[in-house]
């Protein structure tokens, strides 16, 4: 079984890069692990592809270093056990509501006695019925990480229980719905998501566990270590080809290149932190 690089640099209080892959090649998972970052965060709660798909993906990081962190939709318990047995070393578990839904993760995340997922071993996971049961139970369980994420005012008022749930590893503060949700679209600099970020912050050193959230460039994520984060997402595959093709146009306009370019906007919008 593969020990996950997130599970093993937490647990030595180091800081952990995760990044973003939307597009469906597995060529830019494969590129991404072999280049040592320490997670891959895989979004099947707002992608539209199989977990057939995803299980291809996954196999192509696997030649690298790179954890799989993959994120169903809120309630999707059944899929959990399915994408952990595809390669997922994490989870991340969208619009947690209470402490109570929390402990559903873990339930279908971790085995007996941590929790209560289902046996299979055929997967890429164990793998393929290579590993004693005793063996293989013990080590998903130690190698399996959670990461809970908080979306909404009411979520993080019970930010403290849900950190105190055995299992639990992170908290993540989702920036972009907490400001949707609580009427300041896109201000991730509001008091509102300043006051959010400092109770998870608390919450999670008070009960000795993790937190993150996505970091819009390297001056906030200092920051956020500061403030005790040791999980931090940045950018997505679709962002660094957009932010290239836009560098090839500004270095070949001079030479009388024109462009009928339809996305003028620039995605540099969210390495701002929100500003304009």
């Amino acid at each position: 079984m593969r020990a996950s690089r997130v599970k093993q640099k937490l647990s030595q209080n180091e800081p952990v890069l995760i990044t973003q892959l939307h597009l469906l090649d597995p060529s830019i998972f494969e590129l991404t692990s072999l280049m040592g970052f320490d997670g891959i965060w895989m979004d099947m709660e707002h992608h539209t592809y199989s977990l057939e798909t995803a299980t291809q993906l996954m196999r192509a990081a696997r030649i690298g270093a790179s954890d799989i962190l993959a994120r169903p939709a809120n309630g999707e318990f059944m899929q959990i056990g399915r994408m952990l047995e595809a390669g997922a070393q994490g989870i991340m578990y969208p619009r947690c509501s209470s402490a109570a839904e929390a402990a559903e993760v873990v339930k279908w995340s971790k085995f007996a006695p941590l929790g209560k997922r289902g046996f299979d071993g055929s997967g890429a996971d164990m793998p393929y019925c290579t590993m004693p049961i005793s063996d293989y139970i013990q080590q998903a369980n130690e190698n399996t990480f959670i990461t809970i994420q908080l979306e909404e005012q009411s979520a993080v008022d019970q930010a403290e229980a849900i950190a105190a749930v055995p299992g639990v590893d992170a908290l993540m503060l989702g920036p972009a719905d907490f400001s949707i949700l609580e009427g300041v679209a896109g201000q991730f600099n509001h008091p509102k998501l300043q006051s959010a970020i400092q109770t998870i912050a608390e919450a999670a050193r008070n009960q000795g566990k993790h937190w993150g959230m996505p970091t819009f460039n390297t001056e906030h994520a200092q920051e956020l270590m500061n403030q005790g984060a040791r999980m931090l997402y940045h950018m997505a595959d679709i962002i660094f080809v957009k932010n290239g093709l836009e560098q090839m146009q500004k270095q070949f306009s001079p030479l009388g290149f024109t462009f009928d370019n339809r996305l003028t906007n620039s995605a540099a919008h969210y390495l701002r932190g929100g500003k304009s």
